[in-house]
């Protein structure tokens, strides 16, 4: 296959102003296709922009925890970005580490806001388009936390699960369709995730990496290349990607 293998199609990305949908964004505009790169930070959209200096670039201000902002964002785009045929789900986040009885509240109402209600809208917003055309590829990044769960992971897991479960569901409704959809699930990968799970606390993330040869964001990426990159009679259900150096723990035993 051809370095462009995305020519021609048009990609919707969310939170793309960092981490794996920076990274994915670049790779499709690489690649050939016409990008709509979203995200919450105008600055860091700005730079993308004057950095790539692409024609089939679109950078646009959105924020997934509110339906208006998705609601506004569909009639805006011009022309040549209208036929969004991947949707790459990205925007989520985690906050905190706390154990449940002690966690705070609106941590957990933002985690849901973002990765569930958001993702949800998301893709109902661009999911109709797809099914009319009859061809389409949405990527909802989960997590390994989706399966694994870990102590202070509460809220997070469950809204990752959610995605998987979410996505194996929207198979279930596209049968018939030529529409694909995958749950990516990561592991550890270096990215911002951790400063924003540590609200800042660039010390505390970089001890979650230490020693460690963490995934990177590209390489997340590059996985999720490949899937879009198969032939289209073929769908990836779930993808669960890890580093070597991580792999599952033993069973929890508390011996008091």
């Amino acid at each position: 296959m051809s370095d462009n293998w995305a020519e021609g199609r048009i990609a919707l990305v969310t939170g793309a102003t960092s981490g794996f949908g920076e990274a994915m964004a670049r790779r499709l505009l690489a690649a050939g296709a016409h990008v709509i790169a979203t995200g919450r930070r105008a600055e860091r959209l700005a730079a993308l922009t004057s950095e790539l200096k692409s024609e089939r670039l679109l950078t646009c201000e959105l924020d997934v925890t509110s339906s208006a902002s998705i609601a506004a964002l569909l009639p805006s785009l011009p022309p040549a970005f209208t036929d969004i045929d991947i949707l790459y789900n990205n925007a989520g986040l985690a906050l905190g580490l706390s154990k449940a009885h002690e966690a705070d509240i609106s941590d957990w109402e933002t985690m849901i806001d973002t990765n569930v209600t958001g993702l949800v809208r998301m893709t109902r917003a661009v999911l109709p388009g797809m099914v009319a055309r009859d061809r389409g590829d949405v990527m909802n990044l989960s997590s390994v936390a989706a399966s694994y769960p870990y102590p202070g992971g509460n809220t997070y897991g469950a809204t990752k699960a959610f995605v998987r479960q979410f996505s194996l569901n929207l198979r279930a409704d596209l049968l018939g369709t030529k529409v694909r959809v995958t749950s990516i699930e990561p592991g550890m990968a270096d990215t911002e995730f951790s400063v924003v799970r540590f609200k800042g606390d660039q010390a505390a993330a970089d001890k979650v990496y230490a020693g460690v040869h963490a995934m990177s964001a590209d390489d997340v990426a590059l996985v999720c290349e490949s899937v879009l990159k198969l032939p289209a009679h073929i769908n990836v259900n779930t993808l669960e990607i890890m580093p070597v150096q991580q792999a599952f723990g033993p069973f929890a035993v508390d011996r008091g």
